[in-house]
């Protein structure tokens, strides 16, 4: 599988995650991107035994766009300062279900993740375990029944995103899982759009993007 690398330095690599590939290995035993991203440095190096790139920020097996890997364990302490104190930006381009009466808005909620299902959902502040999560949306378009929202994540909660939007009757194109609409072999419309860091050792604040051009999403290009 061919990986689109974005940007590459001694301490970075920067990469386009394509749908439907798990981060990591799991208990599917599919390629994972990791083990692809490790392969292609030891190949392109030359280099012998294991290869060091850690993780530092996830996203959802279908879901696609921009990530981040270190490729010293410095600058793996460094990114994982950044995600934890939420300084790493994260955008996320969706396709929703429904129009918006507001163009722009943000969405607060208290979430909670139930392990053995690997589904979260919204729940009153006095849960036990609840976390709090938070993000801002912007309308770009709207045609038909759908809408192109750019979304800005403030907090990384999982499923974060699909849950918040479809708790409010917004529910994502395609996703298999809070969308009772999607079918069968649909993809779910939620790409990682654009990604600002501070590069571990420079301190350069850096910014990467990458457009999705799948359906729904060519809708409205």
């Amino acid at each position: 599988m061919k990986i689109n690398i974005l940007y590459e330095d001694n301490h970075l690599l920067v990469v386009e995650k394509p749908n439907n590939i798990p981060v990591q290995e799991d208990d599917s035993k599919d390629a994972d991107l990791l083990s692809l991203l490790k392969d292609y440095l030891k190949e392109k190096y030359n280099k012998p035994g294991n290869v060091y790139l850690g993780l530092v920020h996830r996203l959802d097996r279908p879901v696609g766009g921009v990530m981040v890997f270190a490729k010293t364990s410095k600058a793996a302490s460094r990114l994982s300062e950044e995600v934890r104190t939420n300084r790493m930006k994260k955008v996320y381009h969706a396709v929703v279900e429904n129009t918006f009466k507001e163009k722009e808005g943000v969405l607060k909620d208290c979430l909670l993740k139930n392990k053995k299902t690997n589904t979260t959902r919204v729940v009153s502040k006095d849960t036990p375990d609840a976390k709090n999560a938070e993000l801002s949306y912007k309308v770009l378009a709207q045609k038909e029944n759908l809408a192109l929202v750019e979304v800005t994540l403030k907090t990384g909660r999982s499923h974060q995103i699909r849950v918040q939007f479809s708790s409010r009757s917004h529910p994502l194109w395609g996703d298999q899982r809070y969308n009772r609409n999607a079918r069968a072999g649909q993809q779910i419309a939620l790409w990682a759009y654009q990604l600002t860091l501070i590069h571990p050792i420079t301190k350069e604040e850096m910014t990467f993007t990458s457009s999705p051009h799948s359906h729904p999403f060519d809708l409205f290009e």
